[in-house]
């Protein structure tokens, strides 16, 4: 899927209603084939969650383990996090907190699905949301592969000050944000993982963190293409982030995005929430019209016409 993207756009606010934040982290059973790990995440569990009442965003990235060696620059004295392997990553995200609590009490249904193909998931808290600081793609609800370069990058404090860390965090995406090389820059500085209160409670599913991993901050950043990504870490601007970088940041990991697959925006059923997100690919490159018409959604959603 082709995105187009403006240098002189910006369609940040477009983020702004979505109050309350999760990111939740995701490993796949080892077991589970890749493919039929991604098509039953996109397909099966997708469609379900995007039906949970009170949502109002939500959208999976599903994360490449053998992309790139030189998603984000090395650092001396910043470790990567031990053992630390994802398959993906997922937002989900609420207007309110009355609305939060109604998908909470329904979440149950959502959650009993999670032992057919992860492993382990952790749900980081965003209470005050997370913020994108600039977005030049004009596309709102991405639904696949695409030409762009995104990648997440999973950052912590290590034994740095915790405060200091989520400061410079805070400081660094404004940095950042400002640097044309960077097509879209969304922070995530969620709440400290607490092990005593597993998130969320799916069954036969892991839900702990090693120390290292109970405070996170996650940069979802996209470039042009990886030769502009690379350009831009050799830059002046991203130099002279280095010497706080090391003195602020104690582990970090990056991790590239293959297909980012959006079902709600704005309380709303995207295409892929409604069908699943292959056949609202499939239904998008035949141009099949009707699929998308009110009384096809409609029968969709009740099992009845109008």
């Amino acid at each position: 899927m082709t995105h187009e993207h403006r240098p002189d756009a910006d369609y940040a606010d477009r983020d702004a209603a979505i109050a309350i934040n999760t990111y939740t982290t995701v490993l796949k059973r080892q077991q589970v084939p890749h493919e039929v790990f991604a098509t039953y995440w996109r397909d099966v569990h997708g469609p379900l969650c995007s039906r949970v009442p009170g949502l109002a965003w939500y959208v999976q990235y599903h994360l490449n383990r053998e992309q790139d060696a030189h998603l984000w620059p090395a650092q001396e004295g910043i470790a990567p996090f031990p053992d630390y392997v994802l398959d993906g990553g997922v937002e989900i995200g609420f207007a309110n907190a009355a609305d939060q609590a109604v998908f909470n009490e329904a979440s149950s249904i959502l959650f009993s699905d999670e032992q057919n193909m992860f492993a382990a998931t952790i749900a980081y808290a965003l209470p005050q949301g997370s913020r994108t600081l600039v977005d030049r793609i004009a596309e709102p609800s991405p639904n696949g592969n695409d030409t762009l370069d995104r990648m997440h990058v999973h950052f912590g404090p290590g034994a740095r000050v915790p405060e200091a860390f989520a400061a410079f965090m805070a400081s660094f995406a404004e940095t950042l944000a400002t640097d044309p090389a960077l097509l879209r820059v969304r922070l995530h500085l969620p709440d400290a993982y607490d092990n005593a209160a597993p998130a969320p409670p799916a069954p036969d599913v892991a839900h702990t963190v090693p120390p290292e991993r109970e405070r996170l901050a996650i940069l979802d950043l996209t470039f042009a293409t990886p030769l502009t990504r690379r350009r831009f870490f050799a830059s002046d601007s991203f130099s002279r982030t280095i010497d706080e970088q090391k003195q602020r940041i104690g582990h970090v990991t990056a991790f590239a995005v293959s297909g980012m697959y959006t079902y709600v925006r704005d309380k709303e059923l995207t295409l892929a929430g409604l069908r699943g997100s292959r056949p609202a690919q499939l239904i998008e490159q035949l141009g099949a019209v009707n699929q998308t018409a009110e009384d096809v959604r409609h029968l969709m959603l009740t099992g009845t016409l109008d």
